[in-house]
């Protein structure tokens, strides 16, 4: 870094950094265990939660410089929050995090490339869902149209490195945007209505993994929704907030507050960790906008993740059945450290017959995906996964169960990565429980059936 960018950050630091929240930090170490930076890097305190916060302090104190050694630190964090459970203070690290490198990316001069391609994600894709069913469009047509066929057999795909071919390899078969495009807006449940709620669709996951978002609003319609998708909402912006785009994320923040204000509804329903922690959160993103601020805490306290709804309104006591095999569970960090939500996954899984249902060790533990982790510190990020696919053999489970786009993939690049792609499969927690869902009932449907005759 250049002398004038130092100084500019080191004086944004003491302006926008909260020094209380920095002082909070007892550095007693109780996080260190369950960061996986810290643990993975053979302890060093650099990449530890308490490394960092101290970093943070240090420079605004005017201690040190924040050169490339303290962004280095920041950069290799995860972002997992797994540090805030286990913090005697309740010190809100995430916050802290998004802070420093909201500055430090705010005013440190990037190369040109660099610059050109966060704008083209930051604000030419990731805002624009027309745009994100184009891209995905492309995708599915490479699959369908026999490129993703003569790549892999040419040898073409071997030029790029070894993660990139591993992810082509994982990502879903995506749907047509004819589909992407045709989305249902308002369904009726199939049983009396219990609740009325929105349903919180997100930008990869209403294009990518459209299936899962569609197994989604069948769950809610069979456990007594009725949804509605608001069709003006938006990309959660949790890529933004957390790569220091923190304004383009409160531009998405309050397009989806004004998107989903209007309706009367019990709830926003989630299915992505990752957008519901950040949903969550924009009471905190807005607290300086008097005006937006009471909006956003509104909109905020209707977030509820599908799992916890589904538990609320009983689902687990319906008929739920899958022929005899292992299963486990992955935690989604945010799920589990921002929404606070663990139980209710395993109290759904638990519940399918012929499921056994083995606790992985760890499973809170980071898989390593961490939104655009895997990309761009791709050495940290194998080296997480490894420990994690460890733990998941170490089960015997032929099915990984995750509650976050992310996390999927990430699983399903372990899973090609140990070439186990024929035993293991990797799936979304609403696609097996629709899974387990539609398997009891057809088959309650045809026992019923065969006695009658």
């Amino acid at each position: 870094m250049k002398t004038a960018e130092k100084q500019r950050i080191q004086q944004q630091f003491q302006e926008k950094m909260d020094y209380d929240e920095l002082l909070n930090c007892m550095r007693c170490g109780f996080c260190l265990p369950s960061c996986p930076t810290y643990m993975e890097s053979g302890k060093d305190e650099a990449h530890s939660p308490r490394g960092r916060i101290a970093l943070m302090k240090a420079v605004v104190d005017g201690d040190i410089e924040p050169d490339e050694d303290v962004k280095r630190s920041l950069d290799m964090c995860l972002g997992c929050r797994a540090c805030e459970p286990v913090c005697p203070s309740g010190v809100n690290y995430g916050h802290l995090l998004e802070q420093a490198r909201d500055i430090i990316y705010q005013n440190q001069q990037q190369s040109i490339p660099v610059k050109v391609v966060r704008k083209a994600a930051f604000q030419g894709l990731f805002p624009h869902q027309q745009r994100m069913i184009g891209l995905t469009g492309l995708i599915g047509f490479y699959q369908r149209s026999g490129l993703r066929t003569v790549a892999r057999k040419s040898g073409a795909m071997k030029l790029l490195p070894e993660s990139m071919q591993l992810m082509e390899k994982v990502l879903p078969d995506v749907p047509t945007s004819k589909s992407m495009k045709q989305r249902q807006r308002h369904f009726q449940p199939t049983v009396p209505l219990k609740k009325r709620v929105a349903f919180f669709a997100g930008c990869l996951m209403d294009t990518v993994f459209l299936p899962t978002n569609d197994a989604t609003t069948k769950l809610l319609q069979y456990a007594g929704c009725e949804i509605v998708v608001p069709e003006a909402q938006a990309c959660c912006g949790a890529l933004h907030g957390h790569s220091g785009e923190k304004q383009q994320a409160k531009k998405m923040a309050k397009r989806n507050i004004e998107a989903f204000e209007e309706a009367e509804i019990d709830y926003i329903i989630t299915n992505a960790g990752g957008c519901g922690a950040f949903l969550v959160d924009y009471g905190h993103l807005l607290k300086d906008e008097p005006e937006w601020k009471a909006r956003a805490e509104a909109f905020s306290s209707k977030i509820k993740d599908i799992s916890s709804v589904l538990v609320e309104l009983g689902f687990e006591k319906l008929p739920l059945s899958l022929q005899d095999e292992i299963i486990t569970y992955q935690d989604s960090c945010h799920l589990k450290n921002v929404q606070k939500t663990f139980m209710e996954p395993r109290k759904l899984l638990s519940s399918i017959d012929g499921a056994q249902y083995v606790e992985m060790k760890d499973a809170g533990r980071c898989c390593g995906s961490a939104g655009i982790y895997n990309l761009v510190e791709t050495e940290m990020s194998m080296q997480i996964l490894d420990y994690k696919m460890e733990q998941t053999k170490a089960t015997k489970a032929k099915t990984i169960v995750t509650a976050n786009p992310g996390c999927l993939l990430q699983m399903k690049l372990g899973i090609e990565k140990e070439g186990l792609s024929d035993q293991i499969r990797a799936v979304h927690i609403v696609d097996l429980l629709l899974e387990a869902y539609e398997n009891a009932n057809s088959t309650y449907s045809n026992q019923s059936n065969s006695s009658s005759i």
